[in-house]
């Protein structure tokens, strides 16, 4: 047989995805992938409901349905200032993660760099392999995770085609403050490099941070590729709504891309979820009043347990520092952690490049119930674990 691809042959499955059946092998509560326990809001499921009756069963346009691209660049522009063209710089794709793929696809060559912020969301080192692309970590280092400037320019330095910029973050909860994309925008300016955001989280905020769009920033816009998608805010991760969002020459680049990934999103999908991107400032503002409750709720319940942890200014995931259990392997301790405290976490070290085992991240979009069980289990953690 002949051999298969060395691109991959140091992959390994998602390890999120690994912890999500370890938790349900356990029976444990699962923090460890990120996606809701509760509904999405009724009004997109009641469209949902009607579009079955209706005829969207067919292929949508390629690069997404009229009507949801139309609805999508309105709510850009209401939310980041930045005036988009529905037809000229929107592609729809299947989730942020086909959008991160066809975004790399489109403006990388074999050979090129991209520098990626450590720690990260597991797929952008995968991504950049499979572009045939290098990457270059750069470390945000705890626990404030801001990065150093002339580290960050020493990576610029070495002629990257693009950086990847996750904002908010997943999994460390970092807000961008402006002054630092500032900084990101002048390094990329300077050596003329592709930004390529990640920006899932926008409207998962918690006082006072405030999510600046890279794009927004002055000369950001042509250089910039946003990828986002309506799996967070509108608590919809099982329908994979993504998009891309650049200039119409990366965008028409990133169609042809997008048409041999996956051809399309799913056409009644994206006509159920026309109603969310319609809806009004109050719905924003409740999600952000929801998400800090349960913020707040899920930190007081681990301060009470006296569990050391990071504090979120976006996004809604929590690293919690297990140094004091002892173990070498925070994969070993996840794992015993799912199995005897009955809670599903993610190890640390599946986020960074560099040498750390001290953390697992749990996640908090749960229904207050869940949250609370969880922090039940975990009471008595220094009884269950020991090294």
């Amino acid at each position: 047989m002949p051999a298969l691809s060395s691109r991959t042959a140091n992959f390994t499955d998602s390890v999120i995805r690994r912890m999500t059946r370890i938790s349900n092998q356990y029976g444990a509560v699962n923090l460890s992938q990120g996606f809701p326990d509760f509904e999405p809001p009724r009004e997109i499921l009641e469209r949902l409901a009607q579009v079955t009756k209706e005829d969207f069963h067919q292929y949508a346009i390629t690069w997404g349905a009229q009507n949801f691209r139309e609805a999508l660049a309105a709510k850009i522009q209401h939310f980041s200032g930045v005036s988009v063209n529905p037809n000229e710089e929107l592609v729809v794709t299947c989730g942020s993660t086909e959008a991160m793929m066809a975004a790399m696809m489109s403006v990388t060559n074999p050979g090129d760099k991209v520098i990626v912020f450590s720690p990260f969301y597991e797929n952008y080192g995968a991504d950049t392999i499979l572009s045939g692309a290098d990457p270059i970590y750069v470390p945000l280092i705890p626990p404030t995770f801001r990065f150093d400037e002339a580290v960050l320019e020493d990576a610029f330095k070495q002629r990257p085609k693009a950086i990847i910029v996750c904002n908010p973050s997943n999994p460390c909860g970092k807000v961008f403050t402006r002054e630092e994309l500032e900084t990101i925008a002048t390094l990329a300016k300077k050596y003329d490099t592709f930004v390529i955001t990640d920006e899932v989280y926008e409207h998962i905020l918690y006082k006072p941070n405030v999510h600046t769009y890279m794009a927004s920033l002055p000369g950001m816009k042509e250089r910039t590729i946003t990828c986002n998608s309506l799996s967070k805010t509108y608590s919809i991760t099982g329908w994979r709504l993504g998009y891309t969002q650049a200039n119409p020459e990366i965008t028409e680049r990133i169609k042809k891309v997008h048409d041999f990934l996956t051809v399309g999103a799913a056409a009644p999908l994206q006509e159920a979820a026309v109603t969310g991107l319609k809806f009004g400032d109050d719905y924003y503002s409740c999600l952000q009043e929801k998400y800090t409750s349960k913020r707040d709720l899920f930190l007081r319940g681990l301060d009470s347990i006296g569990l050391n942890h990071t504090v979120p200014e976006g996004a809604y995931y929590i690293l919690i520092d297990i140094s004091e259990f002892g173990y070498e392997s925070d994969l070993e301790f996840a794992e015993v952690l799912a199995r005897d405290v009955g809670v599903g976490s993610v190890p640390g070290s599946s986020f960074f490049k560099e040498s750390e085992n001290r953390y697992v991240r749990l996640h908090f979009a749960k229904k207050d119930e869940t949250l609370n069980e969880a922090l039940n289990r975990l009471s008595d953690i220094r009884k269950k674990i020991k090294k």
